[in-house]
């Protein structure tokens, strides 16, 4: 009872604030909340086999496949605002308040005969128990979820598989494509630079540097500059001039200046000292 009333309150928080966070990895990390209060709850009431499968199977495993998923593709804010179908939100709402209405009328008319105590529920131990509950009682309900998954997971992959309608492009026609692009376009003909190029940074967040000096805005991640961590480019000629010192190249008096002499030609003679 203490490990009740002290992780309650801690699920039913991490619940609704599944409902309310704007950020779907948030609402992922809520949802793990709830399930690993919910495996300490298994725990204390002697059931060591779904308190194991709780952490492993559905906090480990599959939870985690969700909040991998969403860190890996990322889902916008506004794309919940998004409505592709007319009316849904209301219905939702609507049909949310008639399955609560249900669910309430329906658990205030159950009757519930003499509680078994856990010692003879789990007299052959709790793994025994489950599967006998299982493939005894519930084995016709087991099997039809059985076979509800596997229709899910085979629906999924051929909903996401897509037949190749033209034939795959081979590296000749990507080029005269790219040509054709940058023709057409403006688009740049090889791979965009890549980041962190400056002589003393090697950095996923610090921009390319071009020709001129400046930095290239295109080397660096759209979502790196968004937020705003993006280290800024150094003046154009400070960069010039640290680019010709790494290279050897004459002080910065020019950029047209010409490469220094080979130290094996001489010197011409004038017969002052000083210019020699």
């Amino acid at each position: 009872m203490v490990a009740f009333w002290i992780l309650a309150p801690i699920m039913v928080i991490a619940a609704l604030g599944i409902l309310f966070v704007r950020k779907a990895v948030h609402a992922a990390l809520l949802l793990a909340v709830v399930m690993i209060s919910l495996a300490v709850l298994y725990l204390t009431l002697d059931a060591p086999f779904l308190f194991a499968v709780q952490i492993i199977v559905y906090t480990g495993a599959i939870l985690m496949l969700f909040l991998f998923v969403l860190m890996l593709v990322g889902v916008d804010a506004s794309d919940s605002v998004v409505e592709t179908i007319r009316g849904q939100r209301v219905l939702a709402m609507v049909g949310g308040v008639v399955l609560g209405t249900v669910l309430v009328v329906a658990l205030g008319q159950i009757s519930l005969g003499p509680a078994v105590g856990l010692g003879a529920a789990n007299a052959n131990g709790n793994i025994e128990a489950v599967a006998d509950i299982l493939f005894s009682r519930y084995v016709f309900a087991f099997e039809t979820t059985s076979a509800l998954l596997i229709t899910a997971a085979v629906g999924a992959m051929v909903l996401a598989h897509r037949e190749r309608l033209t034939p795959k492009a081979g590296q000749a026609e990507l080029a005269a494509q790219r040509v054709k692009d940058y023709a057409e376009k403006g688009t740049h003909l090889g791979p965009l630079p890549p980041p962190g190029v400056y002589a003393r940074h090697n950095a996923v967040d610090t921009p390319a540097l071009l020709p001129d000096g400046t930095a290239a805005s295109s080397s660096v991640s759209r979502v790196l500059a968004a937020r705003g961590t993006v280290r800024s480019a150094p003046a154009t000629a400070d960069a010039i001039e640290e680019i010709e010192k790494q290279i050897g190249w004459a002080p910065h008096a020019g950029r047209d200046a010409a490469p220094p002499a080979s130290t094996t030609e001489e010197a011409p003679a004038t017969g002052s000292e000083d210019s020699q």
